[in-house]
Order: C-alpha cells, then structure tokens, then sequence
C-alpha cells in the first residue's frame, strides 16, 4: 500500500509538472491605451469598436485600456504603452501637458498610433485653439466641411505593399461620414488609399478632388496610421474593414 501511494504520488507530480509546461506563455505582447470621449454622435462606433478590440486583444494576447479624456495623459502614463488608439476623439481639448506628452510620444517614437475619423476635426472647435502641430501631424490640414448622414464611395488602395493594406482588394466601397480639408496632405504624407469621389452614392455636391482617406506621416519615429472611416457601428460588419484595423494595429505596435 505504501508503494502504491507513493508511486500514485509521484504520477500525480509529473502529470502537474506536464501541465504547467504545457501551459503557452500568457504574458501579453504589448499593452495599447485607447481614447474615446462619451456619447457624442459617434458612440455607437466607439461601443462596436470597444468590442471588436476587446476580442482582437483576447484572440491575440495584449491588452487593451480605455480612458475618456486626456486628463490622464503624461509621458509618465504613455511609457506603459506600446500603441495609442484614438477612438473618435478629437484634437482640440487637450491639457498643454497632454499635448506635450503626446508630441513626445509620437517624435520619439515611443509607440505607435492609430486614429480613426475624429483625429482631423481640426480647426477652432469650442472655444479652443486649433493644436498647429497636430495639423501638421496631420498632414497640415485643416477641417473645412463633411458629408453627413453617411455615403458609400470606392476608396483605391495607393500602396498595396504597405503592411495595412496586406489583404485588401485594389478597390473595396465603404460607407461612412466623409470629411473635407482645406487642401489635400498628401504633399506631407504617404498616402495609402484614396476616395473616387465619383463614385459617391448618392451623388455629392461637396467635393475636396485630390481626397485621401488612410495614410501614414513618415516625418516622425512612431509609427502611425490615420483611417478616416470610423463614424457607423457597421464598419464592423466589413471584411475590408476590419482588415484593415488589425493589420493597423500589428503593425504600429511594433517598434
């Protein structure tokens, strides 16, 4: 009998010890911080997109948190991220130190940066200034109109060897609020897919011409991808899209 415990012992020890090892890796790859103010006209996006990344961060081992404001913000705060998602939040209601430490983060190259649709509302909003070096992170634009209530257009990609475009049709349609500039960036940035503004379904008077709608400024260290599709749930729902967002994240995360 007291054979029989101790050699029962000793399988139950190495049936642990396989378990453990056999166990992968759970430490996460990178941490990432997303913004996105609450409410507002983009707060069903923003709760389709809280959920698509939550499962993406899951599926694929990082972590993902989520603020509400730039009070938070220092470059103390942004050490502890290897990505920044700005979800719809724009660029004017930032703190200076917010501001400091998020020009900081991006010339540095500190981590990486994805911003959809709200990243170009620039201009004077509310009482504050426009962030002139956001603009010229931007591309050097300036918000001057949009097209509401949504529009379906082809967008081209320019730059199918860019790691986001990776899987991507040439050409794909996609509906959403479409914004106008005072000029096109594409003089200050790469340009990776643009809008055929003849294809607006239904037909629009107001048109930009040269209209870019994803591109990246290759001016700073961070890596960074602007996409200007981010203002209806539904975006979700598309394959191009959602391709998209995941190779923009893999691919500024990494440093």
């Amino acid at each position: 009998m007291k054979y029989k415990l101790l050699y029962l012992s000793l399988c139950l020890l190495i049936a642990i010890s396989f378990t453990v090892s056999a166990q992968p890796n759970t430490k996460p790859r990178f941490k990432a911080i997303a913004i996105a103010e609450i409410g507002g006209g983009h707060a069903r996006f923003d709760t389709a997109a809280k959920a698509w990344l939550n499962k993406l961060a899951i599926d694929s081992n990082f972590t993902i948190d989520y603020i509400t404001d730039t009070k938070p913000i220092t470059k103390a705060f942004l050490r502890k991220y290897r990505l920044f998602i700005q979800l719809d939040y724009p660029p004017y209601p930032w703190s200076n130190e917010a501001q400091k430490a998020f020009e900081w983060y991006i010339k540095k190259g500190k981590g990486g940066w994805v911003g959809f649709h709200h990243p170009t509302l620039l201009g004077v909003f509310d009482g504050y200034p426009m962030w002139q070096w956001y603009s010229q992170f931007m591309g050097g634009i300036q918000f001057k109109n949009y097209i509401p209530g949504g529009n379906a257009a082809l967008l081209t990609v320019e730059d199918k060897n860019h790691p986001a475009m990776k899987g991507l049709p040439a050409s794909f349609i996609t509906k959403d609020e479409w914004y106008i500039y005072d000029k096109s960036p594409r003089a200050n940035v790469h340009v990776l897919a643009s809008i055929d503004e003849t294809t607006y379904n239904p037909e629009k008077k107001i048109k930009m011409g040269d209209h870019p709608v994803i591109w990246t400024n290759e001016h700073v260290k961070a890596r960074n991808i602007y996409i200007a599709m981010g203002h209806f749930p539904e975006l979700f729902n598309d394959e191009a899209y959602t391709t998209l967002v995941r190779n923009a994240i893999f691919w500024a995360a990494k440093k």
